[in-house]
């Protein structure tokens, strides 16, 4: 592939999207059965760009409508109903049938859609719905996206966020209250996704893991209706002609041994990463009035550059996820773990596994912290370790040099101590 542009952090489709063909195809193979499709990958790997360049060649083709939802800033079932409708207000016919559903509210909103004040619209369908009524006004949405000629996709980004924020409270501690509350709205898509199967097809991504946040609530049924699709890293043969085609366009001569070691760097190709190492790469050349790569400019870079302040950046962003997820107590746990595969040379041990397990419970902040083995089901859900022999170790090479130049430097390994005192 020649002419591919440099994606820089956000989503991508079109000329900038890169490979993923088999994942497409799945994909459309399941919008065609009409099956639900909850897609699970490690963070940066890809999911919000393969959901967009799905939705993109539907639209293309034509045989499908498509709504795509953000809902990563949304705090509610009501807020998130709120959402399906605003975006689904360029769906042929639909907007009318949502307009009348929410009544007098939406009576002074006219003109073209693509001329509306979303802002506005979205106040005044918010002043429409509160926690008693939200279950209605969706299923009025869904049954206005449903009465269509065209069946639709809906496509619902972070849900995986908005479950666990309506489930837990700013301990990070699992409420009756958002235990119910996430109940009812995983029990309604339910509802929705079994009684439209032929009108309307699910799609649910998050930078998150849904499962194993359903695990820790005791919700895991409400997954079952929809079919898990797990977004692997780039093989090294597409790693590899990612950074091919990038440098082409960026007129940058990187001879194949420099492609393969920026590969052995990563270890896990997530594609962020790969087109990261390459920008990185190609602007220090740039600045430096060169246009040829070597090994030792591969090396430079990674230090310098991928681990050095930008790259520590992107793992903040792992270690507030991981703290969204497990809360204070559950982070510190996982902390302490990824720490100590890291100074381990990316190993840990199940003896190093069994002797925190022991202390864990004597320095725990609240009165129910989270099990060790839950903390384990979260790292290796999310991508963080893999299993290895009776242990585990980092899945990225990537992470693991992040972490032990982020905590490991004045880190003493639990074998090493007499008593674990804080992590």
């Amino acid at each position: 592939m020649t002419g591919l542009k440099k994606a820089g952090s956000n989503w991508v489709d079109g000329d900038r999207f890169f490979d993923r063909h088999a994942e497409l195809n799945v994909l459309m193979e399941r919008v065609q059965n009409g099956t639900h499709t909850l897609l699970t990958a490690q963070r940066r790997m890809g999911k919000t760009s393969l959901v967009r360049e799905l939705l993109r060649r539907l639209e293309a083709e034509g045989s499908f409508e498509t709504v795509f939802v953000d809902l990563e800033d949304v705090r509610t079932a009501a807020d998130a109903v709120v959402e399906i409708g605003v975006e689904s207000r360029h769906v042929h016919g639909a907007w009318d049938r949502i307009k009348a559903g929410f009544g007098n509210v939406l009576r002074t909103v006219e003109g073209r859609v693509d001329t509306l004040d979303i802002g506005e619209v979205r106040v005044k369908l918010r002043a429409g719905i509160d926690h008693g009524t939200w279950r209605q006004k969706g299923d009025d949405v869904c049954a206005a996206l449903a009465n269509n000629e065209r069946p639709v996709v809906l496509a619902l980004d972070e849900l995986p966020i908005l479950v666990n924020r309506m489930l837990k409270d700013h301990d990070h501690q699992i409420m009756s209250q958002g235990k119910q509350d996430v109940d009812e709205l995983l029990s309604w898509l339910r509802k929705i996704g079994q009684e439209y199967r032929e009108k309307i097809c699910l799609i649910l991504s998050g930078s998150i893991g849904l499962e194993p946040i359903l695990h820790q609530a005791g919700l895991s049924a409400h997954a079952n209706i929809f079919s898990p699709l797990d977004l692997k890293p780039w093989d090294e043969k597409t790693a590899l002609g990612c950074l091919a085609a990038l440098a082409e366009t960026c007129g940058l001569d990187l001879p194949l041994a420099a492609r393969q070691q920026m590969c052995r760097r990563l270890r896990c190709l997530v594609p962020h990463h790969v087109q990261r190492f390459f920008d990185s790469l190609d602007e220090d050349l740039r600045l430096d009035s060169r246009r040829q790569a070597s090994l030792e400019d591969v090396e430079r870079v990674y230090t310098s550059e991928m681990l050095g302040i930008r790259g520590q950046a992107d793992l903040d962003h792992y270690e507030s996820r991981l703290k969204l997820v497990l809360g204070r107590d559950g982070y510190r746990a996982a902390l302490s773990l990824l720490t100590e595969a890291a100074v381990n040379d990316g190993v840990l041990p199940r003896a190093a596994i069994d002797r925190y397990t022991e202390q864990f419970r004597t320095w725990a902040v609240t009165d129910r912290p989270v099990p060790i083995g839950e903390v384990l089901r979260v790292l290796e859900h999310d991508g963080y370790l893999e299993p290895r022999g009776d242990g585990y170790r980092f899945v990225s090479g990537l992470l693991e040099d992040w972490w032990r130049a982020r905590h490991g430097r004045h880190f003493i390994p639990v074998e090493r101590r007499s008593g674990l005192q804080g992590a």
